[in-house]
């Protein structure tokens, strides 16, 4: 483990490897860890999610600091989803290049014209975030992202604290067992969605997940399913395909499908461009958004996340419009922005850009992308911009600072992979959840934490691309 972690939680390389026939065992804990994917020789294979053999030590003032600062990224997200204005002139270079975010907004634009069918709210974020080293050795919390729609493993990461106090017992490290924190993500998730069930008024109506094709996530739906139906909410799962075929609006704007009412649309798909196959499956996104059904989040709040809206927030100024008595909020929300830099046609841009070029080194370059696996760095960041640096299309991406946590060691489980050490780095997650019906904020919650850890090898990732794996914070 890296020096700055005390030797109390230090876990040293003989043990590592005094375990790792322990790994084997573990990758079977409990069946709890599983999801589906899609292999050339099977159409569906049950596997274990990818996991640590160890949780990874978070230094607890900072992991309070990002469990803290969550329901004040849900307001901020919520108030910039009511801002039309706000929301046009932060995206408006962007939807000039960028076809797949011109077409989100494009919707967003009919449903401003038409008025929204639907009072009721609900929000399901998860903040991302890396612990930057300094010098000195002190860390300090820098967001990388927020994911405003389909934030995942909320459900599994509801399940991985039992995995790690079992391994530790196993290793007979019984005290650190017992430090492993709770946390069930999927119960706050399922509870904003319950209370945007029950602010529909229909018992009768279902909620929605809006899934894709080939799922190779389903348990991390299930865990927040299985939390609905524990309170007599059903649900069914359906692709924008069934929507296109089966789904219908009434002269009320009540939104069928299969027949069955809905109350709640939950995406879980639809946030990158390959989710959306033909014209017939973004006629299906408008209709779900102009009907009555609760869009969990709607095409406001998705566009929301989008990287430059990321950047413009990080102006000065800009936080003070949506906080504008509320100084210790807008201190606690920017003390976790990294550098961010507009690649806007202009000087601030061109220097952007003569900035990233100078030291690649320091910077990440990023598209309008979810899912992971998007960024460019280093000498690829360079070829990036040399292509796009005089013209209009570098508008589609935004530059940010390098961030540097410090490494660990630990060993990643996965199918098919060989058990070794590997120097290892870490991202916290934290999920937020609420719900607004008009004018009035019913909830407002943090509802749980996630932590992934990836090889220092890779420099993006995350666990559905294959790079990153599950993990637990243990607190120091």
């Amino acid at each position: 483990m890296a020096n700055a972690i005390p030797e109390k939680i230090r876990m040293n390389t003989t043990l590592l490897e005094n375990l790792a026939e322990v790994a084997k065992d573990a990758a079977l804990l409990k069946g709890v860890l599983m999801r589906i994917q899609e292999t050339p020789n099977s159409s569906e294979l049950v596997t274990y999610a990818p996991f640590t053999l160890f949780p990874t030590p978070v230094p607890e003032a900072v992991f309070s600091q990002a469990l803290a600062v969550q329901t004040h990224f849900n307001t901020l997200v919520d108030k910039i989803s009511q801002d039309a204005e706000f929301l046009q002139d932060a995206l408006a270079s962007t939807i000039e290049v960028d076809d797949f975010t011109a077409r989100l907004f494009k919707i967003h634009q009919q449903i401003v014209k038409e008025g929204k069918s639907q009072s009721v709210v609900c929000g399901l974020n998860r903040s991302d975030y890396m612990l930057d080293q300094a010098e000195d050795g002190s860390s300090s919390l820098k967001q990388i992202e927020i994911n405003t729609i389909a934030a995942s493993f909320g459900g599994l990461s509801s399940c991985t604290p039992d995995v790690h106090r079992h391994i530790l017992q196993v290793a007979g490290q019984l005290e650190q067992s017992e430090r492993i924190l709770d946390n069930n993500p999927a119960a706050g998730l399922a509870r904003a969605v319950a209370k945007a069930w029950e602010l529909y008024g229909s018992e009768k109506a279902v909620i929605m997940f809006l899934v894709e094709e080939g799922q190779r996530n389903i348990f991390d739906h299930r865990y927040v399913e299985k939390e609905l139906w524990n309170r007599n909410i059903a649900t069914m799962r359906r692709r924008f395909d069934d929507v296109s075929k089966t789904g219908s609006m009434d002269q009320d704007k009540r939104l069928f499908v299969d027949g069955q009412e809905v109350a709640v649309v939950y995406f879980r798909n639809g946030y990158m461009p390959q989710n959306y196959n033909s014209e017939k499956d973004w006629d299906a996104r408008l209709m779900m958004e102009r009907s009555l059904a609760v869009k969990c989040p709607d095409i406001s709040t998705h566009l929301v996340g989008t990287k430059k809206v990321q950047q413009v927030l990080a102006t000065p100024g800009v936080l003070e419009k949506f906080f504008p008595h509320q100084p210790q909020v807008v201190e606690q929300i920017r003390a976790t922005f990294a550098g961010l830099y507009t690649l806007d046609m202009g000087p601030e841009g061109d220097q952007t850009v003569a900035m990233a070029l100078a030291a690649p080194d320091r910077f990440v370059l990023k598209p309008q992308r979810e899912g992971g696996g998007n960024n460019f760095y280093g000498s690829e960041m360079c070829e990036v911009l040399q292509e796009v640096k005089d013209g209009t299309e570098r508008t589609a991406y935004i530059l940010m600072d390098k961030i540097h946590p410090a490494p660990v060691q630990n060993i990643l489980l996965r199918r098919d992979t060989p058990l070794q050490i590997s120097t290892c780095l870490s991202e916290l997650g934290v999920f937020g959840a609420y719900v607004r019906k008009g004018e009035d904020m019913v909830l407002n919650e943090c509802v749980g934490h996630l932590l992934r850890t990836k090889s220092s090898e890779h420099s993006d990732g995350g666990v559905a691309s294959g790079v990153a794996v599950l993990d637990n914070p243990l607190l120091f």
